[in-house]
């Protein structure tokens, strides 16, 4: 069957396409995985090779991306075959779109379970189920909740019919009106978190933390990790930012775009850190407690202050719309693709997609608990405690994003002649043009097959 080249709706304005894409950008990477990775890479030693590889990696790659998705005007797949051809390249790059478009799907699978605790712990944290309760109750909690499938099965599929019903309705509909009301308030509770923990929390530790660095403790450790979590947080590679380049009118600056995008996604993951830090320093809990510092740690802090559940219920808000928005992101390139493909009405796509990926994600629901014994790597040292959920995790966050985001920087950098690029780009001044090529073509390429050969 050949694919049914379906055209596209457009953005409402710039402002709705920044809005969509510091939604998707902005997510638990930035909020849940952030502090916890600044934590356990030594504070501000970590935050100041992030902040190099954000500039220096990520967003050269992201302008690549939108670009790809604008000049295709289609799906990852199809938008990449487009500009192949009218390159003169072969229509097989579309592959790079495919592995974008599938790494996304594949994460949006376990990224809505994730949500789901989020989802759990509003009401938990609403009802007072932390108020005056010591560590081993709160973290019984957490363990009984991640045992119970039925609970993690529920609170996905909550979360997956939100998402269809947001994108069941469109573009303007459903993806502009949601990011237009849930990332403004996403902003204002994350600086409420901020004056909270300057008030409750231990804010000086927090600052010194964060942005007093030792030189000598950036190690290659910390610099593989940064560039990882640069690139996992601003969404490069996931064919997300491509989708909604696709929507994107040719008036529009790719390039002021995706700097603002890149500065307010990395304004949201310090700000976070800064909302975070002083609670935990105020407590004296670990900041490199991992995983378990949202989840753990942070109700504990919550549970033993005056008007504790109060802002704990708010900051799992936060924590929801930021998933929320970061799902349907990763979503909508599989539902324009399914349209463009099959031509399918908007509201049968959506729901096939959100209905697939429940399912799919009914795996990670039980890797917490039917299946925790579950270790088929096991023969391999280094991933012997790797289960369904790490697995996917690690597939997906260190070999698929990066290797497709190398594949951007290859095909942008060295498959198409510079002025093309450049005439879809409309850079008209020569040397920001040349820098950000020569970023693209040797520096994001050397740093991402790093990673790589680093995360193999």
């Amino acid at each position: 069957m050949a694919a049914i080249h379906r055209k596209h709706e457009s953005w409402s304005s710039r402002a709705t396409f920044l809005m969509a894409a510091v939604g998707a950008a902005v997510g638990l990477g930035n909020i849940w995985k952030f502090p916890y990775i600044t934590g356990q890479n030594g504070g501000g030693a970590f935050v100041l090779v992030y902040l190099l590889a954000v500039v220096f990696v990520a967003l050269p790659i992201l302008v690549a991306e939108i670009t790809l998705g604008r000049w295709g005007h289609q799906s990852p797949p199809n938008a990449m075959s487009n500009v192949a051809q009218a390159s003169g390249r072969s229509s097989s790059w579309s592959s790079v779109g495919w592995f974008g478009m599938l790494a996304a799907y594949l994460i949006a699978s376990y990224y809505s379970v994730i949500a789901g605790w989020a989802t759990a712990y509003i009401f938990k944290s609403g009802r007072g189920d932390f108020s005056a309760r010591d560590a081993s109750v709160i973290s019984a909690q957490f363990d009984a909740l991640l045992a119970s499938p039925g609970q993690l099965a529920l609170w996905h599929g909550i979360l997956m019919a939100i998402c269809a019903v947001i994108l069941v309705r469109g573009l303007h509909k459903g993806i502009e009106k949601t990011v237009m009301l849930m990332m403004p308030a996403l902003f204002a509770l994350l600086l409420a978190m901020v004056v909270y923990g300057a008030i409750e929390g231990d804010m000086a530790s927090a600052l010194h933390f964060m942005f007093d660095f030792d030189l000598s403790a950036i190690t290659p450790k910390v610099f593989l990790v940064a560039v990882g979590q640069a690139f996992f947080s601003i969404g490069v590679g996931m064919g997300l930012m491509m989708g909604y380049g696709a929507y994107l009118q040719k008036e529009v600056s790719i390039g002021k775009s995706a700097v603002i995008i890149v500065v307010v996604d990395t304004l949201v993951a310090i700000i976070a850190g800064l909302a975070i830090f002083p609670i935990v320093f105020g407590n004296g809990l670990d900041p490199a407690e991992g995983a378990g510092l949202i989840f753990v740690s942070l109700p504990i802090a919550f549970g033993s202050v005056t008007g504790g559940a109060i802002v704990g219920t708010l900051f799992f808000i936060l924590l929801l719309f930021a998933a929320l928005t970061s799902v349907i992101g990763t979503l909508e390139p599989s539902i324009a693709w399914s349209q463009e493909r099959f031509g399918l009405a908007r509201t049968q796509a959506a729901v096939i997609v959100c209905g697939s990926v429940f399912l799919l994600g009914l795996a990670t629901v039980f890797s917490f608990n039917h299946w925790s014994e579950w270790r088929p790597l096991s023969a391999f040292e280094h991933y012997a405690h790797f289960g369904y959920f790490e697995i996917l995790d690690y597939l997906t966050a260190n070999i698929m994003i990066p290797l497709c985001g190398l594949l951007i920087a290859v095909f942008v950098g060295w498959k198409i002649k510079p002025e093309a690029v450049q005439a879809e780009l409309q850079i008209k001044n020569r040397f920001v043009f040349r820098a950000w090529f020569w970023l693209l073509r040797w520096v994001a390429p050397i740093s991402i097959a790093l990673i790589l050969l680093t995360g193999l």
